[in-house]
């Protein structure tokens, strides 16, 4: 079984984010991590290769440092890492970031592919499901449990306060929830076997199937009209009431005069 993960390298919120003057992040400038529903979805695969022997590809699209996100997978057990970079391949939105990671998944065996609902750097839990529309393969979106039964993949799903219990035969693609699993650790041993492993680096070259229309910046439908670190609240109005029934007063007060009661 060939089981291949798609991983992102992200701005750790908590360093700050910064901004290039074209209102697009300044990745270069910030400190990184792995994103949490991918990680989430490599630890999957590495449980699926625990149990089931199966080779474990993950696969990345970003700046050369993106290396580093690849040796952690390593060092958590994954076996090839591939990393997408190319200059022409920058300010690529979720079609263009889709169009690119399908076009690399072609050139691969694969038997399951598995994605990350979202990135935290975007939010926008759309690249999973447009990868599997330009390979035209099924999807699963926010998987909670994952099964094998031969050549089918058996998914619970969250589905807003219940779950969808779904079979899908292979292959195709899922996209996994922060909350499937708790990831492993990297081992010591792991670590230092990451920087013996070749990672594979292809470029807009090794790139066949990708049309220019629809890669990078200006292959990307959807423009960033402005960016911004996320607002900080101040400390608002306090009050001391001198009774309870004073406080519910004034708590009413404020909502009739926001004319929310």
């Amino acid at each position: 079984m060939k089981i291949v993960v798609c991983i992102k390298q992200v701005p750790d919120t908590k360093g700050g984010v910064k901004f290039k003057p074209d209102g697009t992040l300044d990745r270069a400038a910030m400190l990184t991590i792995m994103n949490p529903d991918d990680k989430a979805g490599l630890e999957a695969a590495l449980r699926l290769k625990d149990s089931m022997g199966a080779e474990v590809t993950v696969i990345t699209m970003g700046l050369p440092k993106a290396d580093a996100v690849l040796r952690e997978a390593f060092a958590m057990g994954a076996d090839k890492g591939i990393l997408v970079t190319d200059r022409v391949l920058g300010g690529a939105d979720t079609w263009a970031t889709s169009s690119t990671l399908a076009a690399a998944i072609k050139n691969l065996d694969y038997d399951l592919i598995i994605t990350g609902r979202q990135a935290i750097d975007g939010d926008t839990a759309q690249v999973g499901p447009q990868i599997s529309e330009h390979l035209d393969i099924p999807v699963i979106s926010y998987a909670a449990d994952i099964k094998i039964e031969g050549d089918y993949v058996i998914v619970k799903r969250q589905y807003d306060d219940r779950y969808h219990t779904l079979k899908v035969k292979m292959p195709c693609l899922l996209t996994a929830l922060q909350e499937l699993n708790e990831p492993r650790y990297m081992t010591p041993g792991g670590i230092f076997d990451a920087f013996d492993k070749e990672v594979t680096v292809w470029g807009r070259a090794d790139l066949k199937e990708l049309a220019d229309e629809n890669m990078g910046l200006a292959g990307s439908p959807t423009q960033i009209a402005k960016a911004s670190d996320k607002v900080r609240k101040g400390a608002g109005e306090k009050v001391t009431p001198d009774s309870p029934q004073e406080a519910v007063q004034y708590i009413f007060g404020k909502l009739d005069e926001k004319h929310i009661v």
